[in-house]
């Protein structure tokens, strides 16, 4: 099957391509078809995103850091060292959350308070080398897992795949700004 071709009884017959121009000149509104393969792609993503949760916790029994703690580790690995205010607006949530995953991240050693250089009363929080290894670790053991499952699709799909995770990722995020 290629990257164009649905598979049988999993996604509803598309009946309209909700592509006809709006009448402002903005994007088209949705028809019904296509509000309920998007409500099809919400299903999937949903269910992918469990798998990989249960996958991730049955195949890290040892890890030191739950799902939360290892997302803000991530977070703070690649996004560099903040403030845990910044970390608690990224993630939406409340600061005293953060501030308790922090402290059991500091606990662990996987993150530290530095001094912040442009006020000294403040203090940035960053991810320290066993934290870095932490992350480093647990994605090799997700993209072992994920060439695994990709292992016999040829080389077409796993491309096709690709490029369409991230053409709808950057159009969601577009979507997002555009509403927020």
């Amino acid at each position: 099957m290629n990257a164009t071709q649905k598979p049988p009884g999993r996604f509803p017959p598309n009946r309209g391509t909700g592509t006809a121009p709006a009448p402002t000149g903005g994007p088209a509104e949705p028809d019904e078809a296509d509000v309920e393969l998007a409500d099809t792609v919400v299903r999937e993503l949903f269910q992918l995103v469990r798998q990989v949760k249960r996958s991730a916790e049955r195949h890290r029994p040892d890890m030191i850091v739950d799902m939360a703690g290892y997302h803000l580790l991530a977070h703070l690995h690649f996004g560099g060292p903040q403030r845990a205010t910044a970390v608690a607006a990224a993630f939406q949530t409340d600061p005293s959350t953060v501030s308790r995953q922090v402290g059991a991240l500091v606990r662990a050693g996987l993150v530290e308070r530095r001094a912040d250089p442009g006020d000294g009363r403040a203090s940035l929080l960053a991810a320290t080398g066993p934290g870095i290894r932490v992350i480093e670790a647990e994605r090799r053991r997700r993209a072992r897992a994920i060439a695994e499952v990709l292992a016999e699709w040829d080389a077409d799909d796993r491309a096709a795949l690709t490029g369409l995770l991230g053409r709808f990722l950057t159009d969601y995020q577009t979507y997002d700004a555009r509403e927020s």
